[in-house]
């Protein structure tokens, strides 16, 4: 009888945990560098800039999580606590990060760059543990697949409540106070289903998998065997270059359609009590299709390998990109139509691409006898982290290069920027991780022979 076989009440709990961080995560993606510009008060660059340090340092500090999460030892496992530990302080900084003090314009900055970083911090605090769990609820492969699907629909369901309902709340809110206010109560009303959510997954999850060896292993020991992971190597540069390509296309969409994009008079959808934007629509069809390309992910890498399947995604997101450039300011259908094609290309691979860090944890366990699942899952959200430090701040930096200016029209300069934001530059990116990925090594083949002899061992 398997030991480790995972219930869909477990596989929803899972889900639920990036329900909550990812309904914060796609705010802070489409919406904190408009935010900041627009209702906030300070310039792209000086955000671009402070995007690049405090993600780059929360990049760095994902590994410190991890090896403190490997070495934690509780009543209920390595990585649950830190969802039960991490939750409430995680919704408050979400609040205050979207909050807006009555201070100068210095104080505004140096305000920004207090939460924001304090935001990240927490962030890897609970979403490190989070991912390192997937790695020791299952040994098999095919289990591991379907929690990482679970995962990331869940991930895209949470990013789609937000972007539905971040711009009527922000409406409603600022209706009874002013749009600043309106902003906080929005982001405090994420904040508590993000509680509930996390809770659902501190009470649903399970840790089965225990390490070979017992006995606690070095840190320089982890260090010098994750440097030596030639499959960590290649994956980290695909990871950071599809989030160079997510976070690009992310940051300059509301820029778009607020300043470029012209949208047909009545193109609107009653909700709520008001209507749903342009750009709510554009986003919230992304999410959709980010979902329909999880569901299609299993059959399609179960047919050719997750390689493959990335590899595919990936080139065809790259000539969809291109193409999107090419099209008229006006040609709405055409511009939601690739929104949904990109995005499904897009959705389709991170399901893959955690799939790939638990076989890369069994592949260092296999070679080294060691096992530092957390160091490991602690270097993808590095990788995350470091693609969208890099896409946001050159979000913002482009913006300003190109001339943007906040709530005013825009330049023909600036216009073909934002225009260049949302295809050849976000190109660019994926053909990299294309370029990465070709050289993966790690077949279905492979993986299931570490995974038998693994098993093996677990057993003597």
């Amino acid at each position: 009888m398997r030991t480790d076989k995972v219930t869909l009440k477990e596989k929803v709990g899972y889900g639920l945990g990036d329900a909550a961080s990812s309904m914060f995560w796609k705010l802070f993606g489409m919406y904190l560098l408009f935010f900041y510009t627009d209702v906030f008060g300070i310039d792209a660059a000086i955000v671009g800039t402070m995007f690049l340090i405090t993600r780059v340092w929360d990049s760095l500090f994902d590994p410190v999580v991890g090896v403190i999460a490997d070495r934690t030892e509780s009543r209920w496992g390595k990585f649950r606590p830190y969802l039960l530990w991490i939750a409430i302080p995680f919704s408050v900084m979400g609040v205050l990060t979207f909050t807006t003090p009555d201070f100068s314009v210095t104080g505004k900055i140096i305000y920004a760059y207090v939460t924001y970083s304090l935001m990240m911090m927490v962030y890897s605090l609970i979403n490190v543990p989070y991912a390192s769990l997937l790695g020791v609820m299952s040994a098999e492969p095919e289990e591991r697949t379907a929690l990482s699907s679970y995962r990331m629909i869940f991930a895209f369901l949470g990013s789609m409540l937000a972007l539905l309902l971040i711009e009527p709340l922000v409406n409603l809110y600022s209706s009874m106070t002013n749009l600043q206010i309106g902003w906080s109560m929005a982001a405090a009303t994420f904040a508590v289903v993000a509680v509930l959510f996390f809770m659902g997954t501190f009470c649903w999850t399970k840790e089965r998998i225990r390490p070979i060896k017992d006995e606690g292993n070095s840190l320089k020991e982890d260090i010098v065997d994750l440097f030596r992971n030639k499959p960590w190597w290649i994956l980290l540069g695909a990871g950071i270059s599809a989030l160079i390509f997510n976070s690009i296309r992310d940051g300059a969409a509301v820029y778009y359609f607020k300043y470029y994009a012209v949208v047909p008079d009545g193109l609107q959808l009653g909700f709520v009590g008001s209507a749903l934007s342009i750009t709510t629509i554009y986003l919230v069809l992304g999410q959709g299709a980010n979902i329909l390309g999880i569901l299609l992910v299993t059959p399609i890498s179960t047919r050719i390998g997750k390689r493959n399947t990335y590899l595919s995604a990936m080139f065809i997101a790259t000539v969809l990109s291109i193409v999107f450039y090419f099209l008229g300011k006006d040609n709405i259908i055409g511009i939601l139509l690739l929104q949904v094609l990109i995005s499904a290309c897009a959705g389709s691979i991170f399901p893959l691409l955690w799939s790939m860090y638990a076989d890369i944890a069994d592949f260092s366990e296999w070679k080294t006898g060691r096992r530092a699942t957390g160091l490991i899952f602690s270097s993808s959200s590095m990788s995350q982290k470091f693609g969208w430090s890099i896409g946001g701040a050159l979000t913002g930096w482009l913006l300003s290069f190109f001339g943007f200016q906040a709530n005013v029209a825009q330049s023909i300069e600036a216009q073909g920027g934002i225009r260049m934001m949302l295809s050849i530059l976000p190109a660019v990116g994926a053909i990299f991780s294309v370029l990465f990925i070709m050289f993966y090594p790690l077949t279905e083949k492979k993986v299931k022979e570490i995974t038998k002899d693994l098993n093996e061992k677990r057993q003597v």
